[in-house]
């Protein structure tokens, strides 16, 4: 079982006769991914890698059944993108682009809500169902299908943690980039809720970084409604403050957004924190035993 995207569902790739988007459509499809139809405006009637393309978000969805969205539109137009996506009934759309403009993102992301989809991201990697499907720019060769659901907020710590995950056996059910910018669709909360109920996820590990409260949310929910094993890494821990950290999102204001808050929070709710990426496995098999 996944949680999200699976074999089933059918992709739109918008933006998808740019570079990036052309480039990740082909590894979509090699990966497996029933990637069904793309949109840029004004090259309908082209097709990438096989797959159409449409001027628009709405005949796309009608001539194709699209319930999915992955965005590599450039900044500037990501937030209107998103919102065609959701206007046509796009119930799961996935951000690529990095840095809109939080203005923009707020009003995307209240539009989209009033219309019930989910957006992922934005600044994200995406996500990834092993032996199902990745939506995301994820390098899908060192994900292995199995029970432990990844959730994160950076995506190169996402691909070197699961690298460790799989040479160590541990395959994943779901992983889940949720995004870098100040402003995101889903937090860590929102999909622990996912995993929680998923059957087929017995373990929950979460990446984390410095700067904002997520964390320290998902630490209360964990407490309080969570009923899985969870193994946590914080990136950031020697961050000085008010720097941003890589992410837009990952910068220390006062003292709720330190590693050392963070790291805090975590165990006093049960939650052992990885040193290194290489421990989080080391520790998974002691918490699972």
């Amino acid at each position: 079982m996944s949680i999200l995207i699976g074999s089933e569902n059918g992709v739109l790739v918008q933006g998808i006769t740019g570079r990036d988007g052309s480039f990740h459509t082909k590894l979509m499809l090699e990966y497996g991914t029933k990637v069904v139809a793309g949109v840029t405006p004004g090259k309908e009637g082209q097709r990438v890698h096989g797959v159409p393309v449409f001027n628009t978000v709405k005949k796309a969805v009608r001539e194709t059944g699209a319930d999915t969205s992955i965005i590599f539109v450039p900044a500037k137009f990501a937030a209107d993108a998103i919102m065609e996506a959701a206007d046509a009934g796009i119930r799961l759309i996935v951000v690529i682009t990095e840095g809109i403009p939080v203005k923009d993102m707020i009003n995307a992301l209240n539009f989209a809500k009033e219309r019930g989809s989910r957006i992922i991201g934005p600044n994200c990697p995406g996500i990834i169902t092993p032996g199902e499907a990745k939506v995301g720019i994820m390098p899908g060769n060192i994900f292995k299908r199995g029970k432990i659901g990844v959730v994160s907020r950076s995506g190169t710590l996402t691909y070197e943690i699961v690298s460790h995950l799989t040479n160590n056996g541990f395959g994943q059910s779901t992983a889940i980039g949720i995004g870098g910018d100040p402003v995101i669709g889903t937090r860590f909360v929102d999909v622990l809720r996912l995993f929680n109920d998923d059957p087929e996820t017995e373990a929950v590990v979460l990446i984390g970084e410095i700067g904002g409260t997520d964390e320290q949310d998902a630490a209360d929910y964990i407490k309080s409604e969570f009923k899985k094993p969870v193994v946590a890494f914080i990136a950031g821990r020697t961050a000085p403050k008010e720097k941003r950290m890589g992410h837009a999102g990952a910068i220390i204001m006062g003292s709720e957004g330190t590693y050392e808050e963070k790291r805090k929070k975590f165990e006093e709710v049960g939650v052992r924190v990885a040193d290194l990426p290489e421990d989080v496995p080391k520790i998974l098999k002691e918490v699972l035993k």
